[in-house]
């Protein structure tokens, strides 16, 4: 808690202290939270998230009372035509499968807008200069840091893949070809040079400049159709947010379409409304609002499934974004699934996988960002660019690179907004993993409904993504071990299964971190995830 400032992250509490200084050097909310993601990649050394990958932003100016969102998510490639045919896979039920099926393609990658958001963002709310938002990551990437026990697991988790090119052998692995292992100090002197450049003369570099082309070479040597004009017409898109009455008397607003997750989130929220899930006890401890909980979640597939599938589901429904946020169409999706449609449906009870960012500064200004690359761990491909990693995100994209069109903006499904109340800003948040949209509903609903504090709303019992069978096409509700009542899981109808905490980032958790505000003394809450190397503070 504090007055001054405070930034939260789902991983990586270095990365929230480097935030911080920005914020007590005179930072703004966008300093604190560009800092801490730029940190964040080189601390995680690209694996989960890349300068080369995804962000989102919503950002309230206090001094003109308005908010503001960015998407600098995937660009598909304007040359690739015959989507369905880029090679991949993941089954997530296994290790084997988590490291994706397929051979290596430059195919799978896409146009990431991270950088170009960074500057983009630090353009229109950025005081510090750009460069310093860089100076924690390129001290970590030259002096290089200890290598945790989660770091050590990726590298042998994907050394194989990481030994397959000669840059992304040197760039990873010791010269003898061997892993890092848990406390020995890793470098990352490329990268450190290549940060330098971006802050020197900004993201034009990457997007069209030495970098990009060296991108490009290495791209389309591995198959790929990637051309530096993919890169240079590359813009971070801003736009008015899109919001919806919840209980409380609060609002939330979020990230318009081409961010699909914005338009779940908001669906989700006016389910909540219309099935009169907040007006009965809480989910942890009533089956029939547990089960009302999962349904309400199971539509948060919708944009990842061919329209196809969706209209079969829902014959006559319009699916479209501009409808899906609005009452009326959650009136009548509610009575379908009451009737007990359901997208992908639960198997029956028998006897019985990116990171965050929230940043508040002292004038009351709010950033919260997503940022991923998008793949596991890497991604299967394993292209290093002068210490960048690129991911894979089009090995399981097929479908969507399909349905978007070459050369146009994916939707992403990454949450993130913030909540009013009274007219005024009162909770910055954001969330990741592949549990997400069930985090974001679940703290969502614990804070607005149920009364709790961001702190509350994250340390209560939370459901997981559902686990599925390929082989079945159904689902199996996942939840961490020993934090449901058995009896209460049992009243829903729906299979279960308990996961042990080794089991639960793979296992679909999601992780959601806030920070609150209150508008009469300006105290600030923040909150971070409770099962992972995260950190929230403030001064």
């Amino acid at each position: 808690m504090g007055t001054g400032g405070a930034v939260t992250v789902a991983y990586n509490g270095l990365a929230a202290r480097a935030g911080l200084e920005a914020l007590k050097q005179g930072g703004s909310a966008v300093d604190a939270a560009m800092t801490t993601a730029l940190t964040q990649i080189a601390l995680t050394a690209g694996a989960p998230v890349s300068y080369f990958g995804i962000q989102s932003l919503v950002y309230y100016e206090a001094k003109t009372e308005k908010i503001y969102t960015m998407n600098a998510e995937w660009n598909t490639v304007a040359n690739e035509r015959d989507p369905l045919s880029i090679p991949g896979g993941l089954d997530l039920s296994s290790e084997a499968g988590r490291r994706g099926s397929g051979a290596p393609s430059g195919r799978t990658a896409l146009v990431g807008g991270f950088m170009k958001g960074v500057e983009a963002a630090h353009r229109r709310f950025g005081r510090l200069p750009f460069a310093s938002l860089f100076d924690p990551a390129i001290f970590i990437a030259e002096d290089g840091m200890p290598v945790s026990r989660e770091l050590a697991d990726q590298f042998r988790f994907r050394h194989d893949d990481l030994a397959r090119l000669p840059d992304t052998r040197a760039t990873f692995l010791k010269p003898d070809g061997s892993a890092y292992q848990a406390g020995e100090i890793f470098k990352q002197p490329a990268l450190a040079e290549t940060l330098r450049r971006v802050a020197s003369v900004g993201s034009d570099y990457m997007y069209g400049g030495p970098w990009g082309r060296k991108l490009v070479r290495a791209v389309r040597a591995n198959g790929g159709k990637m051309t530096l004009e993919d890169l240079q017409r590359y813009e971070a898109i801003w736009a008015d947010p899109i919001s919806a009455s919840l209980a409380g008397g609060y609002s939330v607003f979020t990230n318009p379409w081409p961010n699909s997750g914005g338009t779940a989130l908001i669906e989700a929220q006016n389910l909540a409304v219309v099935s009169g899930l907040a007006d009965g006890p809480h989910w942890t401890s009533d089956g029939d609002a547990l089960r009302k909980v999962l349904d309400i979640c199971n539509m948060g597939y919708v944009s990842e499934l061919p329209a196809a599938v969706v209209a079969a589901a829902f014959p006559g429904l319009d699916m479209s974004p501009d409808a899906r946020i609005t009452m009326k169409h959650a009136e009548a999706l509610w009575a379908r699934i009451k009737s007990g449609t359901q997208l992908v449906p639960f198997a029956k009870n028998t006897v019985r996988h990116s990171d965050d960012v929230v940043a508040i500064d002292k004038d009351g200004n709010i950033a919260a960002i997503t940022l991923s690359i998008n793949s596991v761990i890497w991604g299967k491909t394993c292209i290093v660019i002068d210490g960048i990693t690129i991911g894979d995100p089009g090995s399981f994209q097929q479908q969507a690179i399909a349905a978007t069109g070459p050369g146009k903006r994916l939707p992403a499904i990454t949450e993130t907004g913030i909540l009013m109340k009274g007219g005024h800003p009162v909770i910055g948040f954001a969330s990741m993993g592949a549990g997400l949209h069930l985090r974001t509903f679940q703290c969502l609903q614990n804070v607005t409904a149920f009364g709790m504090n961001v702190e509350q709303a994250i340390n209560t019992a939370d459901l997981f993504a559902p686990g599925l069978d390929l082989k079945t096409m159904q689902q199996t509700v996942h939840v961490p071990q020993g934090r449901f009542n058995p009896l209460v899981l049992d009243a829903t109808g729906y299979s279960w299964k308990e996961l042990p905490m080794s089991e639960a980032r793979p296992g679909g958790e999601g992780k959601w971190v806030a920070i609150s505000r209150n508008p009469d003394t300006g105290l600030l809450h923040a909150a971070s995830h409770n099962r992972s190397n995260s950190d929230a503070v403030a001064f």
